[in-house]
């Protein structure tokens, strides 16, 4: 998996922000959820894509494990009646979706934080919310390599 450049920004600007003061947090915080919602996106965008290349016993059976976990968006598969699921796709399948699953928990966390930062006007929650975001892609790429890597060896 390739770097994503507005993952990489948005770690930067996480990791600038940690230092940043109440009154400086009020002036950027519009910019801070806008280049976290484009890390999202890019992310959720690659994430689709890969899950796209899979083979159909292996979307099937990431299907049958329940709704898409990219924060409740459409991967673009659609549902087909449920038929025999290959168990070795199943296994894999399931090890993607509770990758995707932690990674979709980490971030709502992260947003959870950095909204709770600013009812409170708290930069510590705020520094918190940058360390929860940060670790959040982190899972989420994480959870991409790992659907690539299924790609890949469901084809070899």
């Amino acid at each position: 998996m390739n770097k994503l450049p507005e993952v990489e920004t948005a770690k930067t600007l996480m990791t600038e922000a940690m230092a940043w003061s109440v009154m400086k947090w009020l002036r950027e915080k519009k910019t801070v959820r806008k280049t976290a919602d484009l890390a999202n996106a890019a992310l959720d965008q690659l994430s689709e894509t890969t899950k796209s290349r899979w083979p159909e016993s292996l979307r099937s059976a990431y299907e049958a494990l329940g709704p898409e976990a990219a924060g409740g968006s459409s991967s673009g598969m659609k549902r087909k009646p449920p038929r025999a699921i290959d168990p070795e796709a199943h296994l894999i399948a399931k090890k993607i979706k509770n990758a995707d699953d932690e990674a979709l928990r980490a971030r709502m966390d992260a947003e959870k934080t950095f909204d709770e930062a600013e009812r409170q006007l708290s930069t510590s929650l705020a520094r918190e919310g940058c360390r929860k975001a940060i670790h959040g892609w982190d899972l989420h790429e994480k959870a991409i390599r790992q659907a690539e890597a299924a790609d890949h060896a469901r084809k070899g």
